[in-house]
Formats: C-alpha cells, sequence, structure tokens
C-alpha cells in the first residue's frame, strides 16, 4: 500500500472535526500518484459526499469540460478538496475544519510532488497561498509559494451558478492550457 492509500484510508477513518458527524463518507482525492497537475477544491458537495469521489456532480462535470477544452483528461490529474468532507447544506468550511484537514492535504502534495497545483476557487487559494488572495485578480496566472508552483482558477461552480462568472472561468483555463503549453 502506497503512502497516498494509506492517507486516503486515515481520511475515511478521520473523525478531527464536526464535519464527520454529518458525511455519508469522507472524500480523500482521485487520480494517479505521479500526476504533473493537481487540482484543489474547497469541499465535497452532496454527489462527492455519496459517491466518495470528487468533483462528480455537476461542477465536476463543468471540470471536465474544462479539462478536455485544454487537452487534459481526469485521468492524468489529481483532484482533491481542501477538507474531505461535505460542510453541511455546502456552507463553506470553517477555519477549524480546515485546519483539520490541512495535515492530509500538504500529504497528499508530499505524495505527489505536483508541477502545478491549480486551486479552484478562493477557499484553497486562499489556504494554500495567501489569505488576502483575490482569485479573480490571478486567476490563470503563475504564482510561487513554500517552494510550490499554483495556478489560482475561478471554481467551476462559480461558471454554472453565475453567467458572469463563466468567461472569466473558462478564460482562467485557457490561459492555464497556455502555461502547460509553454511548459512542454
Amino acid at each position: 500500500m502506497s503512502l497516498l492509500d494509506r492517507i486516503a484510508e486515515q481520511i475515511r477513518a478521520c473523525t478531527r472535526c464536526r464535519l464527520s458527524e454529518t458525511r455519508t463518507q469522507a472524500v480523500p482525492g482521485a487520480g494517479p500518484e505521479d500526476a504533473r497537475i493537481m487540482f484543489v477544491g474547497e469541499g465535497p458537495g452532496r454527489d462527492e459526499d455519496l459517491q466518495g469521489e470528487p468533483f462528480v456532480g455537476a461542477a465536476g462535470q463543468m471540470l471536465t469540460r474544462l479539462l478536455d477544452s485544454i487537452g487534459l483528461s481526469r485521468e492524468v490529474v489529481y483532484i482533491t478538496n481542501i477538507v474531505k468532507c461535505r460542510p453541511p447544506d455546502n456552507r463553506d468550511p470553517r477555519p477549524d475544519e480546515v485546519e483539520a484537514c490541512r495535515e492530509y492535504l500538504d500529504g497528499q502534495i508530499a505524495c505527489i510532488q505536483p508541477a502545478l497545483i491549480c486551486t479552484l476557487g478562493a477557499p484553497a487559494l486562499k489556504t494554500l497561498v495567501d489569505p488576502t488572495a483575490s482569485v479573480m485578480r490571478l486567476n490563470g496566472t503563475i504564482m510561487q509559494r513554500h517552494g510550490l508552483t499554483f495556478v489560482p482558477l475561478i471554481h467551476p461552480a462559480a461558471g454554472l451558478h453565475r453567467e458572469s462568472m463563466k468567461q472569466p472561468m473558462e478564460d482562467g483555463f485557457r490561459r492555464l492550457g497556455e502555461i502547460l503549453a509553454q511548459r512542454g
């Protein structure tokens, strides 16, 4: 069993915060251990909580389309969230919940050692890069922090729920595609 598999087992058994009390199941993450690109969202939604897989609902379908648009498939990227259990009513994760999961996320990043970490939405950006950062301002740009390379992106759910966010979301992914093309 790999270290990444052991982290997933720990996540599935975790009771570090109150989110474990209301989940159907934890959602560790999905993708190959040698993924060059990692996508980190906020937290599982209803569909993810039921299936135990990240980004399988409407936002996940949008993510799949966005990946396809830049020549990536879900099979070659690793997808996870800052919290591994669904917050009730899809509310934002609380700071103590994010902190309870942080060791797991850091462990996943250390195991995979991705060339790029794409944060999906403000909570992932603020958790991993800078608590004062604006996803709208940084959408589709490269940032270096803590020896890691990040590309902040607008969360796919934003493009689904607000028409005004659809074009900026697509623009960020287009820029990600350009970054990947430049890096070979």
